[in-house]
């Protein structure tokens, strides 16, 4: 009962629903030109992160989202930034708050890799071996990302 408990309180925390999916694959490009697929980070937690510059909750979950990606060599993070008038203005975001992981320009074609996009952020996590783990719409922070993994069956 207390493992179940457990299981329920770690699930409301993240506010996950699990994405499922028999195979699942993407391809996103950064704003380097480089191109990233899910099958290249077997052995990692894959986080896709969807993002807009006018989205208050979007820029206070970036800190975590990077704190993650340059402390923990298990998580590869992307963010897709969605929305956007100007390149120039998402690539002086990103600087402004120190991100280090890779930003892919999105847009509903990229998107549509992965869900109906309904709000943002919207947040996509992929287990070591590629499969769907969970989605999450709506602020998600380095601790709520942290459990999760911790307690995902293995």
């Amino acid at each position: 009962m207390k493992r179940l408990l457990c299981y329920l309180l770690v699930g409301l925390c993240c506010m996950t629903n699990a994405i499922h999916a028999e195979e699942f694959a993407f391809r996103l490009q950064d704003s380097t030109g480089k191109v990233h697929k899910l099958s290249d980070y077997k052995g990692k937690w894959v986080l896709v992160n969807f993002w807009a510059t006018w989205c208050p909750p979007c820029l206070e979950e970036i800190p975590d989202l990077v704190t993650l990606y340059e402390n923990r060599k298990d998580i590869m993070v992307f963010g897709v930034a969605m929305e956007y008038s100007e390149v120039k203005t998402v690539l002086e975001f990103a600087k402004a708050l120190a991100v280090t992981y890779p930003i892919v320009l999105g847009n509903r074609v990229i998107a549509a890799q992965f869900d109906e996009l309904s709000m943002l952020p919207s947040t996509y996590l992929f287990d070591p071996k590629g499969n769907p783990a969970a989605r999450n719409v709506g602020l998600l922070t380095r601790a709520d990302i942290e459990t999760f993994i911790q307690n995902y069956p293995k």
